[in-house]
């Protein structure tokens, strides 16, 4: 797991595995992080998958549209709701990659990362269904004429295959960063928590104490020196 973290550069030294708040900005850098590589691969995903529907999905017959996607006109429509939702949500990942580094409140960072851990998992379950949905539609459709829009129509089933990989990899990469922002709230909160630290006072006074007790042997004092502390003598009975 320590490899992979590496790979992806999550522990990036900041609150939630992002890097320190006010920091230079050095666009390569930013361009080559694993999150936005892998967003800019999803919104790539997502324009191939409602480009194709919208471009040649649907032909006219009888003077109405009809979806090739055997004339089910939901499994166009689903499929290009799925990707166009997901082309617009990785513009803002995005760009919130970016605001991201800026955030110098925790709370901000978490927020966005919990917000970012769910769609994205919602979103890779919104391509598996749209890759099953469109699969099984495909394989039980007519081929059109002359095999005009085929091709589309398959390219869109295999970007949205590709789409659940790399939308649940955004998920992964959002809860590691969860994890470690959750990790490192624990660790503030029981480091600055006034109970703990009295209870590490005191139990460091109790020990210091106990050492000095124990250092001096309790027989080590001769008897006419506790005699003489005492302010007393041993006067012996006449009988």
């Amino acid at each position: 797991m320590d490899v992979l973290n590496q790979i992806l550069n999550i522990n990036a030294g900041g609150a939630y595995g992002g890097g320190k708040a006010g920091g230079a900005f050095d666009p390569l850098t930013f361009a080559m992080k694993p999150q936005v590589v892998i967003r800019a691969l999803c919104w790539l995903f997502s324009i191939v998958v409602f480009g194709c529907i919208s471009s040649e999905g649907w032909v006219e017959k009888d003077g109405k549209e009809m979806c090739l996607y055997n004339n089910d006109g939901m499994a166009c429509k689903y499929g290009n709701t799925v990707g166009i939702f997901g082309f617009l949500a990785s513009m803002y990942f995005i760009g919130g990659e970016f605001m991201f580094e800026r955030m110098s409140s925790v709370k901000s960072r978490k927020r966005y990362v919990m917000g970012d851990m769910g769609f994205s998992a919602a979103w890779a379950f919104m391509y598996f269904i749209a890759f099953f949905y469109l699969w099984s539609q495909w394989s039980s459709a007519p081929m059109p004429p002359l095999g005009i829009g085929a091709g589309s129509m398959k390219t869109a089933i295999v970007f949205c295959f590709f789409s659940i990989f790399s939308w649940a990899l955004c998920a992964f990469m959002a809860y590691k960063r969860f994890l470690i922002g959750a990790g490192d709230e624990f660790t503030s909160a029981f480091e600055t928590d006034p109970a703990n630290v009295v209870h590490q006072q005191a139990y460091s006074y109790s020990m210091d104490n106990d050492n000095e007790q124990y250092s001096a042997s309790p027989f080590g004092q001769p008897q006419q020196g506790m005699e003489q502390q005492s302010g007393m003598e041993y006067q012996q009975p006449t009988y």
